[in-house]
């Protein structure tokens, strides 16, 4: 998350062009939305216990549970000016067909859906949900990061996060299951992690109408992310209590 700020910081400052970032969780994480009580979303004793990292995001939206053999997280950073839009919605579906192009080189349909009062915008196969979504924009530029499911276990991913009305993490995976889908499931295959994130790398190119070119982070970037870890995203103030302060 720190280097998701650092890009965005560094876009605004006009010290690199729109990026597109491909990640991994390593270890497995649960990401919260920036509003969120950590303490009603997260099951915190079994995240400590299992070493799953539990961090607050810049974004808003709900708590996630990242895991790393499971998924790929996208990030994508763009100025007002590149999308020609700032109207929310018309952002979230510009930057989510570049999942719905993936799918797509992928042999598969898949569909927008611009998601309600309760739920950010996502990307769904045949209604299931591969993909969802959160955004955070400032001086006319859009962050937006989500999930790209790779494999999914509904009742690991349910160890972590909080459901009021379920009384086992199980209870919650049978309704999941109808709800959520990865795309290995839907292909019937093992593709590679080399070949989704190709997949992936066109899916965008396709979806924005650019050609991308691989890229390290700047000195100002990475800079930018270790200050921002070491003050905000690696403490408690911040990822159980919603605060930061610069000063710390």
């Amino acid at each position: 998350m720190t280097i998701d700020e650092a890009i965005l910081a560094a876009r605004v400052a006009k010290l690199v062009p729109n990026t597109l970032r491909l990640y991994k969780w390593d270890p497995s994480a649960v990401s919260i939305g920036r509003f969120q009580e950590a303490q009603n979303e997260v099951n915190l004793e079994n995240c400590r216990d299992h070493y799953v990292d539990i961090v607050r995001r810049i974004s808003g939206g709900g708590a996630v549970y990242h895991d790393y053999l499971g998924e790929i997280t996208y990030s994508v950073v763009l100025d007002g000016d590149s999308l020609q839009s700032s109207d929310v919605i018309s952002v979230y579906n510009l930057i989510c067909n570049g999942i719905v192009e993936t799918v797509k080189t992928l042999g598969i349909t898949a569909d927008f859906n611009s998601g309600d009062p309760k739920q950010c915008p996502n990307v769904t196969i045949n209604g299931k949900k591969v993909s969802g979504s959160a955004q955070y924009h400032t001086r006319n530029t859009f962050l937006q990061h989500g999930t790209f499911l790779v494999d999914m276990d509904a009742e690991k991913m349910f160890t972590f996060l909080r459901v009021p009305w379920a009384k086992t993490p199980k209870d919650v995976a049978c309704v999941a299951e109808k709800q959520l889908t990865s795309i290995r499931h839907e292909l019937r295959t093992r593709l590679s992690e080399d070949d989704i994130r190709e997949a992936l790398v066109k899916g965008f190119e396709n979806a924005l109408g650019v050609k991308l070119s691989k890229g390290d982070l700047t000195v100002y970037e990475q800079k930018l992310a270790e200050k921002l870890r070491r003050q905000k995203y690696a403490t408690d103030t911040w990822n159980l209590e919603g605060k930061f302060s610069s000063d710390n």
